[in-house]
């Protein structure tokens, strides 16, 4: 059966449930996916003299062929985005500053520093988002930043961020399309704390003062991250859930859920609807964590469907902002983007190809044996189908067919580094 040939058998099974199939891959295309840079150099950066991995962030595995420089960086991401459906954007942190071998530190950097990411970002039609790198420093050793007793510390870092948020009304200026600047930070501590306030009123007056300058939400939109532990702060991290939730409902500002910031048990899936119902938009980066927030390839698990679907279903395409966030050195770098990019793509395909309103409707009036049963039976639906023919019309490979180019990418490119 020819890609056409399925996707017309596949159309058909559909819309017996009232699905536009045409309809759903044009809306699919208007879904931007923000692409974490970072996978391709192993949260490295360019910094003139970087510092070792800190914060609770680990990369493990020694696959050769990361990015060195910033053009191969920017390389490698091409070849991943030839490889994806979609126009996506692609999300930078603060030590992926290009300063031509001057040492500049965190607080001092420009948006000068950047000239060259805008440039390319606009050559390739992608938008840019942002994040403050408030980790590997020296002023981070001890695991806090924007909580640290030390005001000068504390300074150093507000300065960063401040800075940060200069730079991200600058991507969105330059690009035509508003940059997400996320502010993480590791703060926290290994054992039990004998004092969880006072940190915390240190944290929210280091985010006041960064946040004091208003900056039109048409350049850069605020968002700020939380987490629930971290290597280091295995006891208390100071930006919790529920500080973040708190802070961004009542100071204008956007909630990032990160998929591995959370307990075990605990669901970013389950959180969507409740937030969208007291703010107008919300943040996720997508990763996959395995027994902790380790950082995997996004794979599609039952987790990522759900993530989906909540989104699709509650008609929240235009309300959340999705983001990447993984990073793995045990396979192929390029791989790695295209594979946890596809799969985010397919999941929202997925979840568009569900009879969602009559799904409801079952809900609704109680009927749960039909709600139940629809559930499973759409798990095998042609969806397949559906996605060669989205990769086919949007030209990149179908099915497996990508693995071959980055396999001959390695060959030519990555094997040479």
């Amino acid at each position: 059966m020819t890609v056409q040939e399925g996707y017309q058998y596949a159309k058909k099974a559909y819309e017996k449930w009232g699905i536009n199939v045409d309809e759903v891959l044009n809306k699919l295309k208007q879904v931007p996916i923000s692409i974490h840079c970072w996978q391709g150099d192993d949260v490295g950066g360019f910094e003139v003299n970087a510092s070792e991995l800190s914060g609770g962030i680990d990369v493990t595995g020694n696959y050769p062929g990361k990015a060195r420089t910033p053009e191969e960086l920017r390389q490698d991401l091409e070849k991943a985005l030839s490889l994806i459906p979609g126009k996506h954007r692609v999300n930078l942190h603060a030590i992926y500053a290009e300063t031509g071998g001057e040492a500049v530190d965190r607080d001092q950097l420009e948006p000068k520093h950047f000239e060259n990411w805008v440039k390319w970002a606009k050559d390739n039609g992608l938008g840019l988002d942002f994040n403050p790198t408030v980790f590997s420093h020296p002023k981070a050793e001890d695991g806090l930043t924007l909580s640290h007793p030390d005001p000068e510390i504390r300074e150093f870092w507000i300065n960063h961020c401040i800075a940060s948020r200069k730079i991200g009304e600058y991507f969105g200026k330059e690009l035509g399309s508003a940059c997400l600047t996320n502010i993480w930070v590791p703060d926290g501590y290994k054992d039990v704390p004998s004092d969880r306030l006072t940190p915390r009123i240190r944290l929210k007056d280091s985010l006041d003062r960064i946040f004091a300058e208003e900056i039109d939400e048409a350049y850069n939109i605020d968002a700020v991250e939380s987490k629930l532990f971290g290597i280091g702060s295995e006891s208390y991290v100071v930006g919790s859930h529920e500080f973040y939730l708190g802070y961004a409902l009542k100071n204008n500002k956007l909630c990032l859920l990160d998929t591995g910031h959370y307990h075990p048990t605990e669901t970013v899936s389950n959180k969507i609807s409740a937030m969208l119902l007291y703010s107008d938009k919300l943040a996720l980066h997508v990763s996959r964590p395995v027994r902790w927030d380790s950082d995997h390839v996004v794979t599609l698990d039952d987790e990522l469907r759900e993530i989906a679907l909540e989104i699709v279903r509650n008609d929240a395409l235009d309300k959340v902002m999705i983001g990447l966030d993984f990073f793995d050195a045990s396979i192929n770098r390029v791989a790695a983007w295209t594979i946890g990019t596809r799969n985010m793509i397919k999941a929202l395909l997925y979840a568009m190809l569900v009879p969602n309103d009559h799904l409801k409707k079952l809900q609704e009036e109680g009927n749960f044996t039909d709600r139940l049963a629809l559930i499973e039976e759409f798990k095998t639906y042609p969806f397949g189908a559906v996605w060669d023919y989205y990769c086919d019309q949007m030209g990149v490979p179908v099915k497996e067919g990508w693995l071959e180019d980055v396999k001959a990418y390695e060959q030519s490119a990555l094997a040479n580094r």
